[in-house]
């Protein structure tokens, strides 16, 4: 099941996101094949030797945190118009279903008009960003598959938790408020 309606069009009160799983059935869309097909560690498998290089304390302090929390999600943040995004969503939601992503979600028109950015935004979530080769893989499938040739940034949720935005990076002594950029 795939619903056509746009996220960009969708207005109801309190909806800022819409998931991949929303408009999918897929079990494919965050199951647990794509973790022996991409060789990908469970985050609850994930130990001290999974951790990835990490250019300086601050970042590498955030990480060890993440281990353990088993806090290992992320994702790729990508931010578009309205009609970019309108064209987008539906092929992400595709790779989802096809377990050639693990998950994604988008901003709805309601959280256009609420949140702080200047775009829409897809976000493209990877399940253990410790693992920098699906982190990788799934940056290159969206430059290869989607032209999506922008730079874009990785963000763990370990950093949304903790509040790691433009504005407060500094503040926990990080260059940019992601984990990566490519």
């Amino acid at each position: 099941m795939f619903t056509q309606q746009s996220p960009t069009e969708i207005t109801e009160e309190g909806t800022y996101w819409l998931r991949s799983r929303d408009v999918s059935d897929s079990p494919r869309i965050g199951g647990d094949g794509y973790f022996s097909k991409y060789s990908v560690t469970h985050p609850e498998n994930v130990t001290a030797d999974d951790l990835p290089p990490a250019n300086g304390d601050a970042v590498g302090k955030i990480d060890r945190e993440a281990l353990e929390q088993e806090k290992t999600i992320g994702k790729w943040q990508l931010t578009g118009s309205a009609e970019t995004i309108d064209d987008l969503w539906p092929k992400i939601v595709v790779d989802a279903s096809e377990g050639v992503i693990w998950a994604a979600k988008v901003m709805t028109a309601f959280g256009y008009e609420e949140l702080p950015y200047d775009d829409y935004m897809i976000v493209v979530y990877t399940p253990n960003y410790f693992a920098k080769h699906d982190v990788d893989r799934v940056r290159e499938h969206l430059r290869d598959e989607h032209d999506v040739t922008h730079e874009l940034f990785y963000k763990p949720d370990i950093y949304t938790a903790k509040g790691i935005v433009a504005e407060t990076a500094e503040e926990w002594e990080l260059s940019m408020p992601a984990r990566y950029r490519a």
